[in-house]
């Protein structure tokens, strides 16, 4: 149950291959490719890892969930619950205060939304508020409470900039049970009257590592500082630092901790690997990988939104049917790709991180870190679009020479060793003209330095001024070569 290439170049600058590879420190002996496809070939079909992600000895009804949303679990077909849902709905059905940390693509939606609906009857207005950080998210964990509600009739409501107001605002004033909401948003609406928080009874944080990052720190804390003293809180998050479980538990009551990561925060069921590209060959190695691979639907992840606006066109220009999203689109066509993508009718879609905490879409099949993220943590929620509820998928990631140490710190969060993938039939195009001209005035001025640092180098031949300048050879006396003699002898020095 879910939740929400370059091969290693020969030396040949003219050419435009490379023959750096990202200088990075190992400390482990380099092992196998494990989980990865063949650059040429179809996709093999996905399967499923169930004892990775779900828990086999147990089902949804030993939980103690309402009959009512144990009908829509299983009207939906499912029968066991998730590591993370098995260990965390019986405490958090209890009113407990729960820490949860599981991997992307586990579940953990439903293992905070299923005690919720059981916990909070039908006309409990204003009940339960679940705060995210992006307008995709809200959207995401709208629908899918909405489904597990279809029976006990809880209704859920999504507050989110970029929509009007007005709209939700009619919404709110029928009382819903659940508001699913990004931090802006909600404060708006408390603001203006419209959303009271004298009545809740569960305040949840989903991804709060990601709120974090993105300057939500103080919001949280107004927003749970105006909550009643004796609601359940419950954080939830794939990765959780020092700095969130100080926050979290300075607003919780003796909570616990569920820890369902494992050793590793990626998935196995993860074909990760790495490709040593050029920066200016990436766009290239991207139209060949996806021509190549065959994949079902692949998210491309670039660091900015003006990449992604560059990606998508190349792609299209390519023939390939790309799609992009990003914060400066309009909540409209945000809105309209996420639905293409939902439908399946989406090849590819290119995105910025926005998109990485609200995608749980099934049929993903490959993910494509186009540029590495400066933060670590942000890979590990990139990868998690694949391979969701124990499915398989693959993940590459281009790294450029000078990327090596980024790669190592990514390898050292996970816990594993990324491997090199090569595409033998890929090949890079020439140096850029200005790379070019670049490299050639660093290597002359590196030259010139060490010039500048050979104490046994002649000194540059005086021109005719400097001869005639009596200030700098009086008597016009003019070295032409070392001296004949030299002291090549050691120096006695105090050390014995």
């Amino acid at each position: 149950m879910t939740d929400s290439a370059e091969s290693e170049q020969t030396s040949n600058p003219e050419s435009g291959t490379t023959s750096d590879k990202p200088k990075r420190k190992r400390t482990r002996k380099k092992s196998p490719s494990k989980g990865k496809k063949k650059a040429e070939g179809s996709a093999p079909a996905p399967k499923v890892d169930a004892a990775e992600t779900f828990s086999l000895d147990a089902q949804f009804k030993d939980l103690g969930l309402d009959d009512q949303v144990l009908k829509a679990i299983t009207e939906r077909g499912f029968e066991h619950p998730t590591l993370i849902q098995a260990r965390m709905i019986p405490p958090a059905l209890e009113g407990r205060d729960v820490l949860g940390q599981a991997r992307t693509g586990t579940g953990k939606t439903a293992a905070f939304g299923l005690p919720s609906l059981g916990r909070l009857k039908k006309g409990t207005g204003f009940g339960a508020l679940i705060l995210v950080p992006t307008r995709e998210l809200a959207i995401q964990v709208t629908a899918e409470l909405r489904e597990f509600a279809k029976f006990s009739k809880q209704r859920i409501v999504a507050v989110y900039g970029g929509q009007k107001i007005k709209q939700q605002a009619d919404k709110l004033e029928k009382g819903p049970e659940i508001i699913v909401g990004t931090p802006g948003r909600v404060m708006d609406m408390h603001n203006r009257g419209m959303l009271p928080y004298d009545k809740m009874q569960i305040a949840i944080l989903d991804e709060v590592d990601r709120m974090l990052d993105i300057g939500f720190r103080d919001d949280i804390r107004k927003i749970l500082g105006k909550m009643p003293k004796s609601r359940q809180t419950i954080f939830v998050s794939a990765t959780i630092s020092d700095e969130i479980e100080k926050l979290a538990r300075s607003y919780m009551r003796n909570p616990e901790k569920i820890v369902t990561t494992g050793k590793s925060l990626t998935v196995q069921q993860v074909g990760q690997s790495y490709c040593s590209v050029e920066r200016w060959d990436k766009a290239s190695l991207l139209t060949h990988l996806i021509k190549n691979e065959e994949a079902a639907l692949t998210l491309v992840f670039c660091r900015t939104k003006r990449t992604v606006d560059q990606v998508q066109k190349k792609l299209s220009r390519a023939g390939i049917d790309a799609h992009a999203i990003h914060g400066d689109m309009v909540q409209g066509k945000r809105n309209r790709v996420m639905q293409t993508l939902r439908d399946g009718n989406l090849h590819v879609l290119v995105c910025s991180d926005l998109a990485a905490r609200g995608l749980d879409v099934e049929g993903i099949s490959h993910v494509v870190n186009y540029d590495l993220p400066e933060d670590p943590e942000i890979y590990i929620h990139r990868v998690g679009r694949t391979a969701r509820a124990g499915r398989d998928g693959i993940a590459y990631s281009f790294v450029s020479p000078d990327q090596g140490d980024l790669l190592t710190a990514i390898e050292m969060l996970a816990n594993i060793e990324i491997p090199q993938k090569v595409f033998p039939d890929f090949k890079p195009g020439p140096v850029p003209s200005d790379v070019r001209a670049h490299r050639e005035h660093e290597k002359t001025k590196k030259d010139k330095e060490m010039q500048q640092k050979n104490r046994y180098a002649m000194p540059d031949k005086p021109d005719d001024a400097d001869l005639k300048d009596e200030r700098k050879f009086p008597g016009g006396i003019v070295p032409a070569k070392m001296p004949p003699k030299r002291l090549m002898g050691r120096t006695r020095t105090g050390r014995r």
